[in-house]
């Protein structure tokens, strides 16, 4: 069966509808649990799956990723934290630029590492803007990037930093709580931002929910990740559940 086209969902909404993404980290899964949580995903309605970490500790990523490819018709797109985080077996991946920090490695650096592997292994990086935001803990990108989130209480901040990164040529803006926020972003950033860009909106972390996901998808999202709902009791009906409510909008 042809796999659906990477441009096409990795271009926000698709006929108005907004898109539902789910997040694997690798550390957390075995490649027989990645696959079987990712066609999950696809049954529950997901758009296609992120894989990817802040710290990726395990070493399976290849394998990984082959196993969900190999259960899923939905795109694989690769969600870095770093150079060493790059598969051919991807569809796409997220060249993320963590663009409302100031560090130069999260900014440049690991993207110079990694291009000339993106080249060789023929993978289509797509150019994202990642804005982190305070959640009301600090979470492992945090940590691990060394930056100081934006504000979660100063939207203009987060809007301007998305402005600045699509004039810079970005193709997606990534509004990210972060894994295990203990808050997802306020509905008001979220709408401050879209009202300033013209390009796809993703927004992540914190959201554990239908309500918070259709929530986001109102205040202007296009595209809606979640990650650690998964791991809970019942994650696949909530999946079902937050796919709906992203779908409806």
């Amino acid at each position: 069966m042809k796999r659906p086209d990477k441009l096409r969902t990795t271009a926000g909404r698709v006929n108005g509808t907004a898109q539902y993404w789910v997040l694997l980290d690798p550390d957390d899964y075995t490649d027989v649990q990645g696959a079987t949580i990712a066609r999950k995903s696809e049954d529950a309605g997901a758009d296609a799956v992120l894989v990817g970490g802040s710290i990726l500790h395990s070493n399976h990523l290849d394998q990984f990723i082959a196993a969900i490819k190999n259960s899923v018709q939905i795109p694989v797109i690769l969600f870095p934290g770093d150079a060493t985080q790059v598969c051919s077996k991807a569809d796409a991946l997220l060249y993320l630029s963590l663009v409302s920090g100031r560090n130069p490695v999260n900014l440049i650096g690991e993207h110079v590492k990694a291009a000339f592997l993106i080249k060789q292994t023929g993978i289509k990086p797509i150019p994202t803007a990642y804005l982190l935001v305070e959640s009301g803990i600090v979470t492992s990108v945090e940590f691990m990037s060394n930056t100081r989130p934006i504000p979660r209480t100063k939207p203009m901040i987060a809007a301007a930093h998305a402005l600045a990164a699509q004039y810079m040529g970005m193709k997606l803006v990534y509004l990210e709580a972060g894994s295990g926020a203990r808050q997802p972003i306020p509905d008001e950033m979220v709408a401050c931002v879209k009202k300033h860009i013209d390009i796809p909106l993703i927004v992540g972390g914190g959201i554990r929910d239908a309500r918070t996901a259709a929530a986001k998808v109102r205040a202007g999202a296009d595209i809606i990740v979640t990650g650690n709902v998964l791991r809970g009791s019942g994650g696949a009906a909530k999946m079902r559940e937050i796919a709906r409510a992203v779908k409806r909008g």
